[in-house]
Formats: C-alpha cells, structure tokens, sequence
C-alpha cells in the first residue's frame, strides 16, 4: 500500500496547482511586510495569531512570486495527505513491487481517492490551516507513539544487563526526548500560525485519555496502576496548555480559540453576522439548501455522513484495545488497537462534526477520512478472486484516473496567471495607484487584502480579518448592498470618495454600482470586465 500513499500524495499536490483564489493571502502578505488596519474601527484587543505563517509565505512569494507561492502550497498539500495516511499503510505488508495483487488493489484505491481529491481541489488553497494540518499529521505519528510507548525503557532496563540492552536503552530515551521536544516546539511555533493550535492540544490529551483508560480498565484489578508515568503524560499535555503564554501577547493568544468557537457557532452577535453571511462558513447543508455550489455540497455532506458511519463502523466492529490483558504488555498491538477503534474513529467523528458546521472546514476532514477507510474491508476485498481474472476490472480505475488527469491538464492550460485577477482588483488596482485621491475608500471585503499589498498608502474599508468587526459594523456594511441610498448619506459624512467593487464573483454589489451609476456625484472612473472604479466628483 505504499505504492498508494506516493500516488494520493503526488494527485494532491498536482490537483493543489492553481491561481491564488483564496483572497486572504494577500493581507497575510502584507501583514507581513506592515500590520495592516482598515481605516474603520477595529475590536480590541487586536493580536497577530498568523505571524509565523505570513513570514513564511512572504519569503516564498519574495523568492518566486505568485508561481513558487502556488508550487510551495501544492508540495505541502502532498505532505499533509503523505502524514496521515502512513500510519495506515506501514501496518499492510504487501509487497507492491513484487505482488501483482498489491498493484491492483492500490490503483483501485487511488482512482476512488483521486476522484474525490479531483471534485474538492480548490480547497487546497494557501492558506494557515495548511500548516495546522501538517502539525496535526506530524502528532498524528508520533503521539501516539510517544504517550503509548512511554516507560518501554524502564522495561528495557530490566530486561537484561547486557551492552547491548544497555545500548538500545539509551537509543530509545533519545527517541523519547527528541519526540517530546519536537512536539513541544511544534506547539509554540503553532501559536503564531493559526489559531488552531488549541486542535494539537486536545488531540495529545485524546491520546492520553485513551491510553489511560485501556491500561485502567484491563490492569486495575490485579496490577498497581503506575501513576508516576500518567502524571508524567499529564504534565506534558499541561506543558502543551501554556505554550501560549511563553510568547508576547500570551493571554491573549490562550483565548484566542474561544474567538474562533464563537465565530465557527456564532454565539456572539457579530459572530452570528459572519456565520451567516460569509459562504466559506456557512455549513454544506445550508449552502445546498440554498443553490450554491450544489455538486460539492451534496458530497460533502454524503462524505461526511459515510465518515460518522465508518467512525462507529471501526469503533464497535474491530477488536477492542480492552479485549484483553495480553494487549497490555503487547505494545505494538495495543497501540494499534488504540489507534484503528478508539483514537482515529474519536477524530474522524470531530472533523466531520466541524465540516458539517462550516465548508472550510472539510479540509481537516478530508485527510481523516482517507486515513480511516484505508482500514475498512470494503478497500482490503478490492482484491478479490473475480476481480483478479477480470480484465476490465483492472483497465476501468486506469481509464478513470487518466481521464480525470486530462480535465487536469485542461484546466491547468486555462490559467494564465497564478493571481486569481477575477477575484482581486490586479488591473483596477494599478490604475488607484498611479490615480490617487483625498478622501477615504470603500471597497468589498474580499479585495481589502489585495489592495493593502499592492497599495497600502490607501487605507481600506474593510478586509478579511472579520474577527475584528463588530456585529453593528457588519450590519451597516451589509445595508449598503441592500439600501444603496443609505450608502450615498454615509459616503458624505465619512468622506467616501472612491469605491472599487467586483462586477462578476460577488453579484452582491449590483444594486450599489446601479446606484452610483446613477446619481449625479458619481462617475465610473475606471472599469475592467471584472472590477468597477468609482469616484465622486464633488471632493
């Protein structure tokens, strides 16, 4: 099955190459360089969560542009998928290279997985939770290791006196302290990345709760529990809990995840505005229900449902990790036995709990959900004795890959830019540059980003950061789109001169530009078949 995870790696980073959609990679690019404000009020406190990644990607995209940027986030996209389908293929022991059968049956697998990977490949986009994700693959391998396995050395020690026991003791310890370490540094460097990072705790704190409850409900009755170990596991999940403070702004960044809940569920008011306006957020079901993008809706949401089954499938079908003392005292077998009924079906559950409530989302799912069906024996009985004397059977998933690799071509030739120009004002952009004006500008929120790097001597309206909105700014922003006439009045008092909109990817803006358009103040000052400059002409 490794033949599997190389082929699903290398789809994933292929199908990852296109234009810059995701339009939040352009204030991350300018924060880099100078934090960015709109020119409207903001909520404090204001704390930079994404200061490591905006670094990050503004070196690549200062290195090689748009181009390096895009070839950057499809190598790390192949990772995140190479991270967490490993620990379910080193445990399958076909030779692919020598069995013919191992072929089959991974060719099978990658034409299923690649035509699901083909339909969502515009989720993988540059964006933090990319980096969130490849942590959460590298906890994925080594904390359950680490948490598992701890103490194996004690046991070594005791094994025998020879040099060599002695010698595969200290090996071990290092393998210990090196994966303690580098979990440890993940974490405080994930603080700075996304907001997310409260996702690495919880999941080494699953680990340990499901370790501490297979070894407390097999050993209780006749083996003294050996606290010193658990309490050791304890302290360095605690550890892990104040990560944040060991950076500035500490308090604030170990509260930021409750900003994030409350954004995801919208408890707040403003959070709720957010929620239900912004369709990245808004859940599969609700975008169904509503026309948008129908065919990755009603997959999502078929996705997702098959993964809860396959969560309850593998957690009460497979052979328990409290089945039997034996486990135990067999560590290999214990800790996949935690892993294939307890800990990945715990985490397959949550994801597909997240990307029910919101699209984004999907993209913690998606990785899991592989991870998880490799294990099932819908994909061990691909296999079978019919399939192997059926010519077709083989030829069938090769015509489909080759297939979905010729629409990939296709529409790789299509772009002739890696600037996603029909969702940010590039063209429009440049002429505001060498047109300057006096008073203040109003622009959609998805162009916010883009202008501030492209031309940050002109303070924007708004930006991606909505976190930093209040529900009564949002609701006035809304009103434009609605009531254009309430606009006119505000754009006096607040010394609104020029309005940059979208004409064709945010249809929201119609009424407004119609408005404008009309009145007698206003004038279009530049226009492209994608963005609308206007001016008012009484300055």
């Amino acid at each position: 099955m490794m033949l599997l995870l190389v082929l699903v790696s290398i789809a994933v980073a292929l199908f990852a190459v296109f234009p810059l959609t995701d339009t939040d990679i352009w204030w991350h690019l300018a924060c880099a360089r100078e934090w960015v404000t709109t020119w409207t009020p903001v909520r404090e406190p204001v704390v930079n969560v994404h200061e490591y990644f905006q670094q990050i990607v503004a070196f690549v995209y200062n290195l090689g542009g748009a181009r390096l940027l895009v070839a950057f986030k499809a190598i790390l996209w192949g990772l995140v998928f190479a991270l967490f389908l490993w620990p379910s293929v080193r445990t399958r022991q076909d030779n692919v290279i020598a069995n013919p059968v191992g072929v089959k049956q991974s060719i099978i697998c990658f034409a299923i997985f690649a035509v699901i990977l083909f339909i969502f490949r515009y989720q993988f986009e540059i964006r933090p939770v990319l980096f969130s994700l490849i942590f959460l693959g590298i906890y994925w391998n080594v904390l359950p290791w680490l948490f598992i396995t701890a103490g194996k050395s004690h046991y070594l020690r005791h094994k025998g006196l020879g040099e060599e026991h002695q010698y595969s003791v200290r090996i071990y310890k290092a393998r210990l302290i090196a994966s303690a370490l580098l979990i440890l540094a993940i974490q405080w460097f994930w603080c700075r990345f996304q907001g997310l990072y409260i996702l690495g705790l919880l999941f080494a704190f699953t680990v340990f709760a499901f370790e501490f409850e297979v070894w407390n409900m097999v050993v209780w009755s006749w083996k003294k529990l050996d606290y010193k170990r658990y309490w050791g596991q304890l302290a360095f999940v605690a550890i892990m809990l104040v990560m944040p403070f060991l950076h500035r702004d500490g308090p604030h960044l170990f509260i930021y995840p409750v900003g994030l809940f409350d954004r995801l569920v919208g408890l707040s008011p403003s959070a709720a505005v957010f929620a239900s306006e912004i369709a990245e957020n808004r859940s599969p079901i609700t975008l169904l229900m509503a026309g948008e993008n129908v065919l990755q809706s009603a997959l999502m949401i078929v996705l997702i449902l098959a993964g809860l089954a396959l969560a309850c499938v593998q957690w009460y079908s497979r052979k328990s990790p409290y089945s039997s003392g034996r486990l135990v005292w067999q560590r290999t077998e214990r800790t996949e036995a935690i892993l294939d009924c307890r800990l990945q079906p715990f985490c397959l559950v949550v994801t597909a709990v997240l990307a029910l409530i919101a699209e984004r989302n999907f993209v913690l799912f998606l990785p899991v959900f592989f991870a998880v069906a490799l294990k099932t024996r819908f994909f061990a009985r691909l296999s079978s004795a019919e399939g192997k004397r059926s010519a077709l059977y083989a030829l069938l998933p090769m015509l489909l890959i080759a297939f979905l690799f010729g629409l990939w071509v296709k529409s790789l030739l299509a772009y002739d830019s890696m600037v996603a120009y029909q969702r940010v004002p590039v063209a429009a952009a440049e002429w505001m540059k060498s047109h300057p004006h006096s008073g203040r500008l109003f622009n959609d929120d998805r162009a916010g980003g883009y202008l501030a790097f492209v031309n940050p001597s002109d303070s924007t309206y708004i930006d991606g950061r909505f976190i930093l909105k209040t529900a009564e700014f949002f609701e006035n922003y809304l009103r434009y789109a609605e009531s254009p006439r309430v606009f006119l009045h505000e754009a006096e008092l607040q010394n609104m001169d020029r309005v940059v909109l979208p004409l064709r990817y945010y249809a929201r803006w119609d009424k407004l530009i119609a408005t404008l358009d009309s009145a007698e103040n206003w004038h279009v000052a530049y226009h492209d078949p994608f963005f609308v400059v206007m001016d008012r002409t009484n300055r």
